[in-house]
């Protein structure tokens, strides 16, 4: 909890009913203050490091972009900030995304008005609100997320640089954090990355994130580390 008792709150949403609607039900509290909002996810990344919220509720849907990555570049910059994601729709490819780029809650907008003001309360108290059963799905998946000798076939078409680069996605890191470690430019880092996923086949990079952590825990063995 910040030292004053208020837990400042940024809002991200592309429809404007809603956005007012949820900052209505933020700002009559005592112990809640809305510092900023944005419509688009450019303006959000625009605005955010300035307001320094210590929670982004963040809608998984945008006109330019997903909520997601404003997450991914918010923790990137920032990790104390806490990314609640407020999404309509029910979809564990997005709450997948969301759990690899850092996010601390994962809640659909048919969530009631004390619910969503208990979930802000508590990813700010730095507690998680991502469902388990959801989550045991994702991490299923990545268990059992296809074939290991195709897996194999691919990362051996990858260069060694490129074979470095995907682990660090693995690891959660940015093209920006990569490129530090690495002593390359980010947009150096993002052409690597663009080279290594149509090598692997794939789309994005949290398919890639996928990849590498289902890779480790065959070497680990199937159900090392998991519950359940």
């Amino acid at each position: 909890m910040p030292e004053d008792g208020k837990i400042t709150v940024f809002l991200l949403d592309d429809h404007e009913v809603v956005r007012r609607g949820v900052r209505e039900l933020l700002s009559v509290e005592d112990d809640i203050e809305v510092v900023g909002e944005a419509g688009t996810a450019a303006e959000a990344l625009a605005r955010i490091p300035a307001t320094r919220p210590d929670v982004a509720v963040l809608d998984v849907r945008l006109p330019d972009g997903s909520g997601v990555e404003v997450c991914r570049e918010i923790r990137s910059w920032d990790a104390g900030v806490k990314c609640l994601m407020l999404t309509s729709f029910a979809d564990d490819e997005a709450l997948f995304d969301a759990i690899m780029a850092g996010a601390s809650g994962y809640v659909l907008k048919a969530i009631r008005g004390h619910e969503l003001l208990a979930a802000v309360r508590d990813v700010a108290a730095g507690r998680s609100l991502l469902d388990p059963v959801a989550t045991a799905r994702v991490m299923e998946r990545l268990r059992d997320g296809g074939d290991p000798a195709k897996g194999d076939e691919r990362l051996a078409n990858l260069t060694e640089r490129e074979r470095r680069i995907l682990d660090l996605i693995g690891e959660g890191l940015t093209n920006r954090e990569i490129g530090e470690q690495l002593h390359l430019a980010e947009k150096t880092i993002k052409n690597y990355v663009s080279g290594l996923l149509s090598k692997l086949g794939m789309q994005r990079r949290s398919q890639a994130a996928a990849y590498v952590a289902r890779m480790r825990a065959e070497r680990q063995g199937p159900r090392q580390g998991f519950e359940g």
